[in-house]
């Protein structure tokens, strides 16, 4: 099975950001895993579904992280 793979270009308008969102969201270590190959970067379509599928909520009050286990 072939692994399809999208730039950054695509993904952006994919995802209705711009380049530089992408870039500094890579930066901070948000988003789906990507690919460094030859200075150009690019992303896996299975990574790009995971990371959509992790953000998928079902209502406002959907935690984003679990509660630590620290009472104050």
């Amino acid at each position: 099975m072939a692994t399809t793979h999208m730039n950054q270009q695509t993904l952006a308008e994919r995802w209705h950001v711009s380049e530089a969102t992408l870039e500094r969201w890579r930066s901070v270590g948000i988003g789906p895993q990507y690919l460094k190959m030859h200075g150009r970067v690019i992303y896996r379509e299975v990574d790009i579904q995971d990371f959509e599928s992790s953000c998928l909520r079902s209502s406002t009050h959907s935690k984003v992280a679990p509660p630590t286990s620290e009472s104050p």
